[in-house]
């Protein structure tokens, strides 16, 4: 690049600041270079590096005495700035030579006079290009010693590399099990390892081609992975394989087979590597069987069950099913008698008596745990076959197994689902299933039943209640309803019965006889009947506050078998009532004679309690229970409330004269012995006359009131509810 000389005349008239000059002649010098400068730097920042190389030339030209070396360095300095192509230094030289005296030649002190001025440039120029030609030599040489060193250490890297691969390649060719054999077939080359793996005959190896090496229990794409790896089409590919060895037992391998190409890219060869899989699979196989069948029988067990039923289930819609669904009867006495060593053998026993029974194709028995079993029948016809498995299964058991010198019964009770595949899931199948095996159980055991729809939906109902019991209490979804107690005499209002009831959120309201019982099963009736007499006897002292001119109204409140056992009954009751204020004596508590029949002293110890404080005990359904009348006089007992059956033979006109006989006798006994005659179920004024008649004193019934909101308790309308 040609700079013009400007040897007469001045900078820029506004450039009088020494400083502003010397930017100048940067801002010149970095404008010439700029272009044939390989730098990451932007123009303005290559800019400012140029600056104090600039400040520098300026103090060499003015220094005293003038030594125009240094300038060599400002020639390495743009060498280390990457400003190593020629024509960099060439436009450097001519920016010194046209404007390094005219922009650096007057700092503000003396200026030079110009024939000195343009001898130092001179000398300026000439160190300056010295620099930078030595730089730039050392530069060279530098990089090409680097790139030499390179080049031996990557040669001496790949030689180190290949003789790590060819020591590589030896070891595995030696340990592992490898072959080589051409696209044909023929196999070339075996090592050792693989000799040694199909039996140590090499003869017996090379003998064969890849092709003949099928195995019955090959995948069909063992040999579809090969002619398109023969063909070029595939580079390699990875199966289990088994073979056969040369004494005819069965190698299971996984196998490799890559394809080796020649200098051209056509195939050539073919490499097979082979893993000796045996002894895994056979262990494989061993814990599958031992994860798949019970322990104890042999049997399969829950899971493998599963499994087929699974299978059955997603057969084609021309496909049925049958199912039996097995528990023993009575095996847990058998257990706590014998002991679990005896149970054992005894559910051995059983199991191969079912196995006995299912032996056609598409059968099977399996344990689900502990003494439940299932069969499982399939086909086109299950609809009889699974009723004829369920009674051979019956049949079997009947026989006595002989254990410790003993003879034991076995019996069973077996639920039976039976229907076409694809409508259920294997969960559901088995869960009537179970539900059908519990009614054969409550029916008796030693039977067989049919699943129903109906009572399946009905016993998951049963189970849905009784789970949602706990959570219902606690929401306060139960409510009571008062029945009244009526004096037969003058038809004034005695008490009322708390007969509870519960909101459900699904099923709407729910009588006591839909969840009492699911509540005794699970213990519940224990709070809930808690919740009931606090609310009960709360309510009977709102009343006696509220209405003082009828007289006191008792309170009659049941109480289930369970709640009879239950420790605490006196104490409770009796902080419900002082924290209530109601006097003992307001409060009747109602017991099934059912629940009395051959009650020991201790669990009528805490009735005669109650009794002494003055709560009243009413026996209720008195006349169901066939029990001893003599057994009255030790019963702390004050009212006998007659079932509702007797009421019924009142209906018919004339009255059944034997249930008259027996309500006048039973009236007559209690009156003797001091108790109160309560009747329920009067639906009719005939029957309440009839009652009255007989001496009954009390009554509750249709005929004068339903169970309802406890405001209803004193208006009451009599007419005949029927």
């Amino acid at each position: 690049m040609s700079i013009p000389a400007q040897s007469s005349g001045t900078p820029d008239t506004e450039l009088d600041d020494p400083e502003d000059r010397l930017r100048r002649f940067a801002t010149i010098w970095s404008r010439a270079i700029f272009p044939s400068t390989a730098t990451s730097l932007t123009r303005a920042e290559f800019e400012q590096h140029l600056l104090p190389l600039a400040r520098g030339l300026s103090d060499i030209l003015h220094a005293r005495p003038f030594d125009a070396a240094p300038a060599a360095e400002v020639g390495a300095a743009l060498v280390a700035a990457h400003c190593t192509d020629p024509d960099a230094l060439s436009s450097t030289l001519g920016v010194v030579d046209s404007y390094l005296v005219l922009y650096c030649g007057s700092n503000g002190v003396t200026p030079l006079p110009t024939e000195d001025s343009r001898a130092r440039c001179a000398r300026i120029q000439h160190a300056l290009a010295s620099g930078f030609t030595r730089a730039l030599r050392e530069r060279t040489l530098s990089e090409q010693e680097a790139i030499a060193r390179s080049a031996l250490t990557a040669r001496s890297d790949a030689e180190r590399a290949l003789h790590a691969t060819e020591a590589r390649f030896r070891a595995v060719f030696k340990d592992a099990a490898i072959g080589i054999a051409d696209l044909d077939g023929n196999v070339l080359e075996v090592n050792d390892t693989l000799t040694r793996m199909f039996g140590g005959l090499e003869h017996h190896v090379r003998s064969h081609k890849v092709n003949e090496w099928v195995h019955p229990e090959d995948s069909p794409y063992v040999w579809k992975y090969y002619e398109e790896l023969v063909r070029g089409e595939r580079e390699h590919y990875r199966v289990e394989k088994p073979y056969y060895r040369n004494d005819g037992t069965v190698l299971w391998t996984n196998l490799t087979v890559s394809l080796l190409r020649d200098a051209e890219g056509k195939p050539q060869y073919q490499l097979a590597l082979m893993e000796d899989t045996t002894e895994r699979r056979l262990l494989n196989l061993r814990l599958r069987y031992e994860a798949t069948h019970d322990a104890l029988t042999g049997l399969p067990n829950r899971t493998l069950f599963f499994e087929r039923l699974e299978k059955a289930l997603a057969a084609d819609d021309s496909s049925r099913f049958g199912l039996c669904y097995l528990d023993l009867d009575g095996f847990k006495a058998i257990n706590d008698s014998l002991g679990h060593a005896s149970g054992d053998r005894l559910l051995v026993e059983v199991a191969d008596r079912l196995q006995s029974c299912a032996t056609a194709p598409g059968e099977m028995v399996a344990r689900l745990g502990g003494d439940e079993f299932v069969a499982l029948t399939t086909g086109p016809d299950t609809e009889t076959e699974v009723a004829e498995l369920a009674c051979r299964i019956l049949g079997v058991l009947g026989t006595p197994v002989r254990l410790d010198g003993r003879e034991l019964t076995v019996r069973g009770s077996i639920g039976v689902v039976e229907g076409p595949a694809g409508e259920r899931n294997a969960a559901e199948v088995l869960r009537s299933a179970d539900i059908t095996m519990y009614r054969a159980k409550s029916a008796g055991g030693n039977r067989f039943e049919l699943a129903d729809d109906e009572a399946d939906a009905r016993a998951i109902t049963r189970h849905g209640l009784t789970t949602a019991l706990p959570a219902a209490l606690e929401r306060g979804e139960f409510f009571i309803e008062y029945q009244p107690l009526v004096h037969l005499d003058d038809g004034t209002v005695h008490g009322a019965e708390a007969l509870v009831r519960w909101c459900h959120p699904q099923h709407g309201v729910l009588g006591p006889d839909r969840f009492i019982p699911l509540a005794e099963h699970t213990g519940l009736i224990v709070p809930l009947g808690r919740w009931v007499l606090e609310e009960s006897v709360r309510q009977a002292n709102f009343w006696q506050e509220r209405h003082t001119d009828g007289g006191p109204l008792r309170i009659n409140v049941n109480l289930s078998p369970t709640q009879l056992h239950h420790p605490r009954l006196v104490a409770e009751t009796v902080d419900v009532l002082e924290r209530s204020g109601l006097e003992p004596g307001a409060l009747c508590l109602e017991v099934t004679e059912s629940a009395l029949i051959g009650a020991d002293e201790d669990l009528l110890k805490p009735l005669r309690q109650l009794a002494e404080m003055g709560v009243d005990i009413a026996l209720d359904d008195f006349g169901t229970g066939y029990s001893n009348l003599a057994n009255l006089r030790r019963l702390p007992v004050s009212v006998l409330k007659l079932d509702r059956s007797f009421t019924l033979g009142m209906q018919q006109h004339p009255a059944d004269p034997v249930d008259l006989k027996i309500v006048e006798g039973i009236v007559s006994l209690a009156h003797s012995l001091d108790l109160a005659v309560t009747v329920e179920g009067v639906e009719t004024g005939a029957q309440a006359e009839q009652l009255r008649k007989l001496g009954c004193d009390t009554a509750q019934g249709w005929y004068y009131a339903r169970p309802g909101a406890p405001d209803r308790i004193h208006s009451l309308l009599l007419a005949d509810a029927v």
